[in-house]
């Protein structure tokens, strides 16, 4: 049996599951995760969703899924750092057989969703209160910049997945790629100059909240070191930003992908004041980068990383 607190969702009495802070609404979960839970947030984990859809071509998810959920009658489906709820709820959709059930640190998700879908409160860090060996798969995507001990968040995640069962990890990099070249931080004149300076500043915060921002690339090796993975299979997401494709396919990748940003920068400005920036100073790097997204003069691009793995028999 599930040991969450009850759910909330949006329409209800929730004031208690949320806090305010630097003119944003956040979740009152976990004071340390400082990215807002308000409707712009849900729009910006909705428009990330669409995004990769494209990336894996009209699908929710790559790798053995429906092998790892057609046998038997009672499979399950763990979506970590749920957000909106929208992948669950498809996945719902799709395996209308499976229990999937979606947690996050704040009751974003609708009301309305599909009956075998269940939402619930929980801060990962603090465990995920489930027995043993009780899901077929799990889902983590874009989470990690939440998680200060992601080696102890893989431990869990072997915990909780049956023998043979899949674990899907999906993490953007937190360097930009500036025409074709990742940037860490961008020497003075060059184009995206702002926009890789941005990202240094978000990078820094998070290692003062004692992130590893190096997590996303080495998602391959962290699994490998458990030893508790095989068939382990990284594919690259490499995803324009903007409307600079030619082809039709990345072009619709790319414009999810800036609107997504278009919600993200402003996003950080509570995490940046909290960090102790100055309201002039986080102005600055927010309307700089704005004008690089807004009017590029190079060629903006990221890098996802995406890994899934069969767990041991």
């Amino acid at each position: 049996m599930s040991q969450f607190a009850e759910v909330s969702f949006i329409g209800e009495d929730d004031s208690e599951y949320f806090r305010r802070l630097f003119d944003r609404t956040f979740n009152n979960l976990n004071p340390r995760y400082l990215l807002p839970a308000d409707e712009d947030e849900v729009k910006r984990s909705e428009l990330h969703h669409r995004m990769m859809q494209f990336v894996f071509q009209g699908n929710n998810y790559v790798g053995p899924v429906k092998e790892a959920l057609q046998f038997g009658q009672h499979r399950r489906v763990l979506d970590l750092g749920t957000g909106s709820g929208i992948w669950a709820i498809n996945m719902a959709d799709e395996f209308p057989r499976a229990e999937v059930i979606g947690i996050d640190l704040a009751p974003l998700q609708p009301r309305s969703v599909p009956p075998n879908c269940t939402f619930e409160l929980c801060d990962i860090e603090s465990g995920i209160p489930y027995p043993d060996g009780y899901f077929d798969f799990i889902h983590a995507r874009s989470i990690h910049t939440g998680i200060r001990d992601y080696p102890q968040f893989l431990r869990e995640i072997t915990r909780l997945l049956r023998p043979g069962g899949l674990v899907l990890l999906i993490e953007p990099d937190l360097t930009p790629i500036v025409d074709g070249k990742p940037v860490a931080l961008a020497p003075a004149g060059l184009g995206g100059g702002d926009w890789s300076t941005f990202w240094e500043t978000y990078r820094n915060c998070l290692r003062r909240q004692d992130i590893d921002t190096t997590v996303p690339q080495r998602l391959t090796d962290m699994l490998t070191t458990t030893g508790a993975f095989e068939n382990i299979v990284k594919r690259d997401g490499n995803i324009p930003v903007g409307f600079w494709p030619k082809d039709p396919l990345s072009l619709s990748v790319g414009q999810l992908q800036w609107l997504d940003y278009d919600l993200f920068l402003p996003a950080l400005r509570p995490m940046f004041l909290f960090h102790g920036l100055t309201e002039n100073q986080v102005r600055s790097l927010i309307t700089g980068a704005q004008r690089d997204l807004y009017h590029p003069v190079a060629e903006l691009s990221t890098h996802v990383n995406i890994v899934h793995a069969s767990k041991l028999l």
